[in-house]
């Protein structure tokens, strides 16, 4: 059950009990009393630039423990193609890049969060480039600086296609140097720890498995970031690496952390369609392969099968229309004609410049017989970014006292109802930076209470059902999950309508219940984790989260366009906020642990 309800601003709820937030008083201690409990000052759950940037600040007030579901460099991160927006040409301005985010987000973004990024920025980006990072430079020295969809002007820092990855780099390669820092890989977010301080949620860590031993690892901190990303494979086609299910979001919801906006799904206008390849692959690809703004911002032009420029039909700004726009004329074009792909040329332009500019995507499409110098590219949306995530204030606080939150799971209220291309990782890397000082000040009015850990009962492995029954929930599993998907896809995609809402939310409902009901049939119980089963968890509650929001709002806005409300009214211009159910009767919807009296 969700309470969804709309205020008209967005901190109402986050931020009022630190003003008379007091010190806590337990013991502490710099010992350890097993290997599978672990106490840090700082828990980071996430390796993408939110929590390493973070991580690398609070490094030097305490012990950081990162922890990161695959290898540290798996994030969304690493996949992000065209670069990061801010004000670094004289000709711009910070009212300039406001504008454009203000205007991409339908007017639902808050303003002085828009501020505050814009504002900052440069200066991140500054902070990178002192660390090692390495962008592209003009024939001037200066950055070079690109142009894309609903920008004004040329704003986005790159390094070629390659941006994330790049500034991947030199993050990690900061944080292995780090000796307060310890990096735990493979190791998978189940549930945070929480307790009732009165009226308050107060987090104490996290329980994880390590998803190559399977050992339940516990880690007990006095502050937790969570920076886990987003939840792109509640769909069946995302341009997010296979981690992306929703852990963050799902675990803060069930740690009672106020959620918000998650109708505003972005769906990338422009990844690779696999169908229109001379070669195709030879196995379905884990997620889509992006084909970056900045290629349309280069001068890329958007075709029919019958090479017929069809963006001109939708929106003056043609192939430079925000996601939002450009992502339902693509699908209104397929629908219309049948076609599973349209077309994306940019062979007009300079053999060496596309090369140099786009190298990533021109070694892709190479492999399977395309070279977007002579032919152009065959482009499918896919679920690409959630505009919405666990509502956090101005300096990345939740509601959860102990809890802070930065990147795509956050919903800082920056994006509003559509994010501006480029506008992530500075979002990402500017809430990280602002996170840190609460935290450390919340970590020095903190302890480490050793006993803690018994406060909690402790998730199991289930080697106790046998390999035969582990397999026959692994196959039930998979199963579900593509049925999870196909029925996001078709009920809450880029179109949406009431009817179809409300046939998505009794489907997801009713998947669930049997999904659960296979589980504990098979002997599976409460605290019993696996990764698979954890992930399925976590993304039904993500899928129930999204369609319920969106039923919740009867508007078109930004990225959630349904044809019973086909405009835009005024009157509910406002984020819509989902509160914590006091009552939940499913199985995702609950911590594993019980809360003992300690």
């Amino acid at each position: 059950m969700l309470q969804i309800q709309r205020f008209n601003i967005y901190r109402s709820t986050i931020g009022e009990y630190w003003k008379s937030f007091g010190t806590i008083t337990v013991s502490v201690s710099s010992c350890l009393r097993d290997g599978s409990t672990k106490y840090f000052d700082f828990v980071v759950i996430g390796s993408g630039v939110a929590g390493l940037r973070y991580a690398l600040e609070v490094a030097k007030h305490g012990t950081v423990a990162v922890i990161t579901k695959a290898e540290p460099h798996e994030s969304n991160t690493n996949y992000a193609q065209g670069g990061v927006s801010a004000v670094l040409c004289p000709l711009d301005s910070v009212e300039s890049h406001m504008q454009d985010t203000i205007v991409a987000g339908a007017y639902l973004c808050d303003e002085e969060t828009v501020r505050v990024v814009c504002t900052e920025g440069p200066d991140r980006i500054r902070e990178l480039i002192a660390m090692g990072a390495m962008f592209d430079h003009g024939e001037d020295g200066n950055l070079h600086l690109a142009r894309e969809g609903g920008h004004s002007h040329h704003r986005i820092v790159h390094a070629a296609d390659m941006t994330g990855r790049e500034i991947e780099r030199a993050l990690l390669e900061a944080v292995v140097n780090d000796p307060s820092i310890s990096m735990f890989e493979h190791h998978f977010a189940i549930d945070l720890l929480t307790s009732q301080d009165g009226p308050d949620t107060v987090c104490h860590g996290v329980d994880t498995m390590n998803t190559e031993t399977q050992e339940v690892i516990r880690f007990i901190s006095k502050v937790t970031l969570l920076a886990s990303g987003g939840a792109g494979h509640i769909y069946p086609s995302t341009t997010n690496p296979p981690v992306a299910t929703g852990d963050g979001i799902a675990m803060a919801h069930r740690a009672q952390a106020v959620v918000s906006n998650m109708e505003f799904v972005q769906f990338h206008p422009t990844a690779l369609a696999d169908e229109g390849l001379p070669v195709k692959p030879n196995k379905a690809r884990e997620n889509a392969f992006l084909i970056t703004e900045a290629v349309r911002g280069d001068g890329g032009i958007l075709y029919n099968l019958s090479m017929e420029r069809f963006m001109p039909m939708y929106d003056e700004r043609v192939e430079l229309a925000p996601r939002d726009v450009v992502a339902r004329s693509i699908d209104d074009q397929l629908k219309k004609r049948n076609e599973k792909y349209v077309l994306l040329d940019i062979s007009h332009k300079p053999r060496e410049k596309i090369l140099s500019h786009f190298p990533n995507i021109a070694t892709e499409c190479l492999q399977y017989g395309l070279d977007i110098t002579h032919q152009p590219i065959p482009v499918v949306p896919a679920a690409h970014y959630m505009c919405g995530g666990v509502r956090a204030g101005l300096q990345g606080e939740t509601n959860v006292r102990g809890l802070y939150v930065a990147g795509e799971v956050a919903c800082t209220g920056l994006h509003g109802a559509n994010r501006l291309a480029s506008n992530s990782l500075l979002e990402a890397l500017v809430f990280a930076r602002r996170a840190v000082q609460p935290s450390i000040d919340h970590m020095k009015c903190s302890g480490l209470d050793l006993s803690a850990s018994s406060c909690w009962a402790r998730p199991v492995v289930p080697n106790s059902l046998g390999s035969d029954v582990i397999d026959n929930i692994l196959k039930t599993t998979v199963k579900v999950r593509k049925e999870l998907q196909s029925i996001m896809w078709k009920y809450v995609g880029i179109v949406r309508s009431t009817t179809r809402l409300e046939t998505a939310v009794g489907k997801i409902s009713e998947l669930e219940s049997q999904w659960e009901e296979h589980l504990f049939e098979q002997g599976w119980e409460q605290t019993m984790v696996g990764l698979e089963a954890c992930e399925m968890r976590n993304l039904f509650c993500c899928a129930k989260l999204v369609a319920s929001s969106a039923l919740a709002r009867h508007e078109s806005r930004g990225l959630h366009y349904t044809i019973d409300f086909p405009h835009v009214e005024e009157s509910k211009r406002l984020p819509t906020i989902i509160f914590p159910s006091p009552i939940n009767r499913t199985w995702s919807s609950r911590q594993l642990h019980k809360l003992a009296i300690c």
